[in-house]
């Protein structure tokens, strides 16, 4: 297979006919062989319908559907897990992305990069998305150290060894080029073309914004201290210890000197400091042992799986 398309879905029923058969105008031309892979994350609106009938009608169609709706992070996950082609795209089903794009992409790749992400130069959207996108790109950027226009970009195109290197769990799609560039890939981004929504409406609401914020200080910490989690509960219980140690032998040299001590706030909080940091110090030590032994893989559940090399059948 060449080229594979993941294409997570909620609610999308309007778009699923036209955009396979705007996918299918693009890539028939082009003589590879590829693959759509839609991963309905739970939609109520009749999209599993849809799906049925486009795995019917074609041979190069699968689906994923889960039971409830698990996010992009986990529609990606899965879709990546299924994918086989040497080149993964990526792309929404909301026809704001346009296929036209996916054979420069896929080019782009071939070139030599090891995932390429879409920036929306010119962006149909309103103000109150592309403000707040611009500041998300802009913070992820100064703390990351991946400078990319539009990070959030759901079209993208990964060179397999990504998708099989990479864990996308949670909410951290949104930080591929990141975890991939930290990985020792090769990350650039082009310009795609964006449409205005046509149908439905944005499944994101403001509150993305916070769980941005979250998801960015968990890539950080993923980065530096995942596989050695001693360093950071290390460092901060060493320095609560050393405060509750120093207030010690300041209350120590006042009860030779003959003062009181013992009714004094600051022994209070000697002695929780002391703890705490002791306590700090065990967690990052029961860190290290889980960073050790733990299984690395998410489980998701899948409902219903549509595939002519797996079969169908629920999980």
């Amino acid at each position: 297979m060449d080229v594979s398309m993941v294409v997570p879905l909620l609610n999308e029923v309007e778009s699923l006919r036209e955009l396979m058969s705007r996918i299918e105008d693009v890539m028939a031309p082009t003589g590879s062989e590829w693959e759509v892979i839609f991963v309905n994350d739970g939609s109520t609106d009749g999209s599993m319908d849809v799906l049925r009938e486009l795995f019917e009608s074609r041979r190069n169609v699968k689906v994923l559907s889960f039971g409830r709706n698990l996010g992009k992070s986990a529609a990606l996950a899965v879709g990546f897990e299924e994918a086989s082609g040497d080149v993964v795209i990526t792309m929404d089903a909301d026809l704001q992305d346009d296929p036209s794009e996916i054979p420069k992409l896929v080019d782009m790749i071939h070139d030599g990069y090891d995932l390429v992400s879409g920036w929306k130069k010119e962006r149909h959207d309103p103000l109150s998305k592309r403000l707040p996108s611009k500041l998300f790109n802009g913070v992820s950027g100064a703390l990351s150290g991946v400078h990319l226009h539009d990070m959030n970009c759901g079209l993208k195109a990964y060179r397999r060894d990504v998708v099989r290197t990479i864990r996308v769990y949670g909410e951290l799609h949104r930080y591929t080029p990141i975890l991939a560039h930290w990985a020792g890939f090769r990350v650039t981004e082009t310009p795609v073309e964006h449409h205005a929504r046509r149908f439905g409406t944005t499944k994101f609401g403001a509150e993305r914004f916070v769980r941005g914020f979250f998801d960015l200080v968990t890539v950080l910490f993923l980065r530096r201290y995942v596989t050695r989690p001693l360093h950071l509960f290390g460092m901060v219980g060493g320095v609560l210890f050393a405060g509750g140690f120093g207030i010690g032998v300041y209350l120590t040299i006042i009860k030779i000197m003959g003062g009181a001590i013992g009714r004094r706030p600051l022994l209070t909080l000697g002695i929780l400091l002391m703890v705490v940091g002791v306590q700090f110090v065990s967690f990052g030590l029961l860190g290290e042992m889980v960073a050790n032994l733990r299984g690395e893989d998410a489980n998701y559940a899948i409902r219903e799986r549509l595939s002519r090399d797996g079969g169908d059948g629920g999980s």
